[in-house]
């Protein structure tokens, strides 16, 4: 059972008298265990809700409704199970201290998976889990397999785990599809051993739908962590090379390109990125992959619609690996709309290393280069640096601190072109309407 916390008004329980206290039973006969389960059942247009009141009042409902049609009850979050990998390239074994304690969780949970596009390596599923995943065809699920060959994959956990490959094919013969990924470690799960991994994988295509390539993400903060390194700019090339010439192959074989390069392998390496096309569903571009061209695709689109508009100076800042891009779109994008739109570059000194994304950029960071900068009236700050649901940076700094310290107005906008836009088009109407 689960306790209901809120319900929306003006929706379908709140019409019904359903109150937050209620506890949810069951539904269509299913018991409901956690917020995965109610989720299973809310698109099915007849529902049967089994209802505890909070006086202990039992209470059936029966419910017709569109199936994309929430009914607005406010279930609790489950909490992520933990993860019991010690993985030598773990983001979180990299973190600076003194971050808020949340950030220093590991989380290894197959509903996230399901739910969010969560990677999990499935060391901690159990027979009940499996038997879940397959009953309630839990597709797609996102697996971080890093190597087929069991001992690497071991050496990679940093733990002793099952061969993961008799795993993945019995989802696949459940009718679970998969997106696959190998973060890859120079010297330690690449050549021989990827082309293993990627052979093994593309097997059990269709599946197995996809293999993301990404690079090994390394901070500043590895003290006492097994030595790594990342990825010299001729071993990204090569990286980029054997993915093309897998692609070829595969497309022949399965109809689908299956193996797909990171974003940043094409930035070190220098290389053309392919046509937008040729990342086929961009079933893994939440993994950095076929972002910028994405990006470039949708630039031209905002760039063919975009009219000149009456604003102020306005300001965008990004990080160091969509810098180059972002400054060539904002440059035409100011041309066509006669603005003074200025992208100001912020370096992620907070976690040092080889971090460049702007998912990751700090407060701090923010606050110490871009104190003394001409910021224009407002300042745009890409969703992506945020807390989901939440005004905060990684460091707990908030945007209302920033706007104090640096003397300007702060927007959040969305980290695309087409976000962009918007929010410009917003400010100019807003100010024309003063």
């Amino acid at each position: 059972m689960l306790e209901i916390l809120t319900v929306e008004t003006d929706s379908i329980a709140a019409e019904l008298g359903v109150q937050p206290g209620d506890r949810l039973l069951s539904v269509n006969g299913e018991p409901v265990n956690d917020l995965l389960d109610f989720l299973l059942e809310e698109p099915t247009e007849a529902l049967h809700l089994a209802i505890e009141r909070a006086d202990g009042e039992l209470w059936d409902l029966d419910i017709e409704h569109d199936s994309d049609e929430p009914l607005g009850l406010g279930l609790p979050h489950p909490e992520p199970r933990q993860c019991g990998n010690n993985c030598i390239f773990c983001f979180v074994h990299q973190l600076p201290r003194g971050m808020r304690r949340t950030l220093y969780v590991k989380d290894e949970d197959y509903r996230f998976s399901y739910l969010y596009g969560a990677y999990v390596t499935l060391t901690n599923l159990t027979a009940a889990d499996l038997r879940r995943i397959l009953e309630k065809r839990l597709s797609p699920l996102y697996v971080s397999v890093h190597a087929a060959d069991p001992v690497l994959r071991q050496r990679l956990l940093g733990q002793k785990a099952p061969d993961v490959m008799p795993l993945l094919r019995q989802l696949v013969e459940g009718g679970i599809e998969l997106h696959t990924q190998v973060v890859v470690c120079p010297g330690i799960n690449d050549g021989a051993q990827l082309e293993r991994t990627c052979r093994e994988l593309a097997a059990l295509a269709p599946g197995v739908k996809s293999l993301a390539i990404v690079p090994v993400g390394l901070t500043g903060h590895r003290q006492r962590l097994p030595e790594l390194r990342p990825q010299t700019c001729r071993e990204a090339g090569e990286l980029v090379e054997w993915v093309g010439a897998r692609q070829a192959e595969l497309l022949g074989q399965l109809g689908t390109r299956f193996v797909f390069a990171a974003d940043e392998l094409y930035l070190k390496a220098g290389t053309p990125f392919p046509e937008l096309a040729a990342y086929e569903e961009l079933a893994q571009i939440g993994n950095g992959i076929g972002l910028i061209p994405q990006f470039r695709a949708q630039a031209e689109e905002v760039l063919a619609a975009a009219v000149p508009l009456a604003l102020p100076p306005v300001s965008l800042v990004t990080g160091v690996s969509a810098a180059a891009d972002l400054r060539a779109f904002a440059d035409r994008l100011a041309q066509k709309c006669r603005l003074d739109l200025r992208v100001h570059v912020v370096e992620n000194r907070f976690f040092n290393g080889h971090v460049t994304v702007a998912g990751l950029l700090t407060g701090r960071d923010l606050l110490e280069q871009l104190a003394g900068e001409s910021l224009g009236e407002v300042l745009l700050i890409p969703d992506v640096m945020l807390r989901e649901g939440a005004e905060l940076f990684l460091d707990d700094v908030s945007l209302a601190e920033l706007a104090e310290r640096l003397a300007v107005e702060v927007e959040v906008v969305a980290a695309d072109p087409w976000g962009l836009w918007d929010m410009l088009d917003t400010l100019a109407l807003e100010r024309a309407m003063v």
